[in-house]
């Protein structure tokens, strides 16, 4: 019986070796990246679905960052009004106190200058700035929206527009993100500044304090109102935040679930190859030591 040896075996152990040198490389190529899928041809229907969620993700991380920046300019805003709040509240304690019978003339006008302090205190609010732009003058943010003008009514004039900005929070979602100046701070149902005014001329004149004070407690009514649209907006960013981070958390374990690789798994690979790639180069040794001992007898 004659021993017979394939004459030509290098062919067939070079592929061998480098069918179990591919397998070594994609399981290190998954250990490093954790990630089955690194290229295209590696699953072309799992990589295109990874890609929208690219786009989405993408577009979430947006709307996330206009979400920050208008909660922060959102309670910058608040803040403000709140410091109007407790401006007109000492106020209308104010007006309560000048308009009592007993007070004399020079007691009037110092308490005149005290909400006169007050007064130039919440304009130099209602111009309030967030980052350079003015925040009560609707849409024309460059503009100072209050100046006092003596030959208004109300001795203040509004120099800002009535628009509204608006941004976009998610997909299919805009919310508008602010209120006009005029309807805060000179709106006809409680003229903050004008009622500020005409209570400095009745301390001023002691007249009509009764109807001032009441003019003065409206606005400040009025004004909470309207500060409640800043509380319900903050409120939808919160809204809106969570769920655009719950949307990412998704699709990263959509993602991960698509081209997520199996650690165990591809070490248990890398081992298995590495082991087979070893074992074929011994055994490439003992076949040329065989073929070298059959040449020299022959």
């Amino acid at each position: 019986m004659s021993l017979r040896i394939n004459p030509n075996p290098a062919a067939d152990l070079l592929a061998a070796i480098e069918l179990n040198r591919q397998a070594q490389n994609t399981a290190q190529q998954q250990i490093a990246t954790g990630r089955q899928v690194n290229q295209i041809s590696d699953n072309p229907a799992a990589s295109a679905e990874v890609t929208l969620n690219h786009i989405q993700a993408s577009e979430d991380t947006q709307y996330l960052q206009n979400i920050s920046a208008l909660t922060a300019q959102g309670n910058t805003i608040d803040s403000t009004l709140s410091s109007v709040v407790t401006a007109l509240t000492q106020a209308v304690s104010l007006g309560t106190e000048g308009a009592n019978g007993t007070l004399s003339a020079a007691n009037r006008q110092a308490i005149a200058q005290e909400v006169t302090g007050i007064r130039d205190q919440v304009l130099s609010l209602a111009n309030q700035t967030y980052q350079g732009s003015y925040v009560f003058s609707g849409t024309a943010t460059s503009t100072q929206p209050f100046v006092l003008d003596a030959t208004q009514p109300n001795g203040v004039k509004y120099i800002g527009n009535t628009n509204v900005n608006s941004i976009a929070i998610a997909q299919g979602n805009t919310i508008a993100i602010n209120v006009p100046g005029s309807q805060i701070f000179t709106n006809a149902a409680g003229d903050v500044l004008g009622s500020l005014n005409a209570m400095i001329t009745a301390l001023q004149t002691n007249t009509g304090l009764a109807a001032a004070n009441t003019n003065l407690s409206q606005s400040l009514s009025e004004l909470s109102n309207q500060r409640v649209f800043y509380g319900n907006t903050l409120q939808q960013l919160q809204s809106a935040q969570t769920y655009l981070n719950g949307d990412k958390t998704q699709l990263a374990q959509r993602e991960n679930t698509l081209i997520g690789a199996d650690l165990a798994a591809s070490i248990t690979n890398l081992s298995q190859a590495t082991v087979a790639t070893n074992a074929i180069l011994s055994a490439t040794g003992q076949i040329l030591s065989t073929m070298n001992l059959l040449n020299f007898l022959k």
